[in-house]
C-alpha cells in the first residue's frame, strides 16, 4: 500500500476546497448606491465596531487588506439590512454597487484616530441600549474571511439572533484565500498579542458585560490569547466576562486540552463549545493537521471530561455546504445562540424559560455544566 505524503494531503485538500468553492464576491465597505442610498430607504440597521490587525488601504470596497500591520486598528461601519432578508442567510451582491433594498451593504466607515475617540463612540452606543442590555459581543473571525466577511457575518447574526448589546468585529489579517491556510495561521499568531491591547481598550468602556464569540481558526486566536492572559494574571481581573462560545473550533484536540487545563474552573465554566461531526471544512482541516481530530468535530464525550459545555449542532441542518457555519447559518440555532447571550444564562444547568422551551423543541443536545 502507497501511502500519499503530507504535501500530497495538503494538495488533495486544497484542490477540494477550491472545487467546491466559487468566485469571492466584492468588497462592500463604503460603497453606497447612488440611486437608492442608504441613508435614504427605511432598513433596519446594525452599527459594528472594528477592532483590526489589517493594514488600512484605499481599495475601493476593502478598507482593511490582508496584510499585518504593525499597530492595531479601531474603526466602525453601518451594515444595512434588506427588507427581505432571509434569517440564516447573507444576501450579498455580486456586483457594485450593492442595492440595499435587496442587499446587505456596509456604509458610513469612520477611523478613530485614538483609543479615547473609540470609547467615546462605544460609550454612545452602550448609551443607547437601556440598561440590562448594555453588554459587548466581541467577535473573532475564522480562516478564509475578508475584512467585509467578517462584517457582514457578525451583522448577520447579530439581527438573526437578536443580540441586544453592542457587537465589535477582531479581523485579524486572513488572507481570504482558501489555500493560504498557513498564512492565516501566522496570522491569528501574529494577532494574539494585539488581544491584550484590545481588551484593555474594551474595559475601560461603560459596558456593562463582555462575551467572547469567535468561530473557527478565530477559536484558535482566542484560546491562545487567553492562556497568555492567565499567565500574565490578567484573566482573574475580568470579572465581567460573561461566557466564551467557541463555534466549530478549528484547533487541534491535544493543544486544546492543554489549554483548557491551564485556565481557572471559573473561566472553564463560562466556555461553550459548538460542534458537529458533519463538518466538511474541519475534516478537510483535520487532514491537513496530519488526521489530529479538530475540536469542532470531536468527540463530545471527551470534551465534556474537559469541563466545558458541549452544544452539539450535528442533527440540525445548515443552509451550507460545508456545515461550519450552523451558528449564524441555521435559523433555529442563532434564535437558541441569542436568547442564551440576552438571558446571560447557562444552556444546561439553569437555561431561561424561553432558552428551555427552544432546546426542548430542537434536536441540539447539551452535555456538561
Amino acid at each position: 500500500m502507497v501511502r500519499s505524503s503530507p504535501l500530497q494531503l495538503l494538495s488533495a485538500a486544497i484542490l477540494i476546497l477550491l472545487m467546491v468553492g466559487c468566485a469571492r464576491p466584492p468588497e462592500l465597505i463604503g460603497v453606497d448606491n447612488p440611486q437608492y442610498p442608504a441613508a435614504s430607504l427605511e432598513l433596519d440597521r446594525q452599527k459594528v465596531f472594528i477592532a483590526t490587525t489589517r493594514q488600512a488601504t484605499e481599495v475601493t470596497g476593502a478598507f482593511f487588506t490582508a496584510q499585518r500591520a504593525p499597530e492595531l486598528g479601531l474603526a466602525s461601519v453601518e451594515v444595512t439590512i434588506p427588507p427581505g432578508h432571509v434569517p440564516g442567510k447573507i444576501e450579498r451582491a455580486r456586483q457594485l454597487p450593492p442595492d440595499p433594498r435587496r442587499e446587505f451593504s456596509i456604509v458610513d466607515p469612520t477611523v478613530y484616530g485614538s483609543d479615547g475617540a473609540f470609547i467615546a463612540a462605544l460609550n454612545k452606543a452602550l448609551a443607547e441600549k437601556p440598561p440590562g442590555q448594555r453588554s459587548v459581543m466581541f467577535f473573532v473571525h475564522g480562516y478564509n474571511t475578508s475584512a467585509s466577511d467578517g462584517i457582514l457575518r457578525l451583522a448577520q447574526f447579530v439581527q438573526d439572533s437578536k443580540f441586544e448589546g453592542v457587537p465589535v468585529l477582531f479581523t485579524w489579517a486572513s488572507a481570504a484565500r482558501t489555500p493560504r491556510y498557513v498564512y492565516d495561521l501566522n496570522s491569528a499568531l501574529v494577532a494574539r498579542a494585539k488581544l491584550k491591547e484590545i481588551t484593555e481598550i474594551l474595559t475601560r468602556t461603560n459596558a456593562e458585560g463582555f462575551g467572547i464569540f469567535a468561530h473557527s481558526m478565530g477559536t484558535f486566536l482566542t484560546m491562545e490569547g487567553m492562556v497568555d492572559a492567565q499567565l500574565a494574571g490578567r484573566l482573574k481581573s475580568h470579572d465581567k466576562l460573561e461566557h466564551i462560545v467557541l463555534a466549530a473550533p478549528d484547533i487541534d484536540i491535544d493543544l486544546f486540552r492543554t489549554q483548557v487545563g491551564m485556565l481557572p474552573v471559573s473561566v472553564r465554566e463560562k466556555l461553550y463549545v459548538l460542534v458537529s461531526k458533519d463538518d466538511f471544512a474541519l475534516r478537510i482541516s483535520r487532514r491537513i493537521a496530519g488526521g489530529v481530530p479538530r475540536v469542532g468535530a470531536a468527540d463530545t464525550a471527551a470534551l465534556e471530561r474537559l469541563g466545558v459545555t458541549v452544544i452539539d449542532l450535528s442533527k440540525i441542518h445548515d443552509q451550507s455546504s460545508s456545515n461550519h457555519t450552523k451558528f449564524a447559518g441555521s435559523p433555529q440555532v442563532v434564535q437558541i445562540i441569542g436568547q442564551g447571550l440576552n438571558a446571560n444564562t447557562q444552556f444546561s444547568k439553569s437555561p431561561s424559560p424561553a432558552l428551555g422551551q427552544l432546546l426542548a423543541a430542537s434536536p441540539i443536545q447539551v452535555f456538561g455544566n
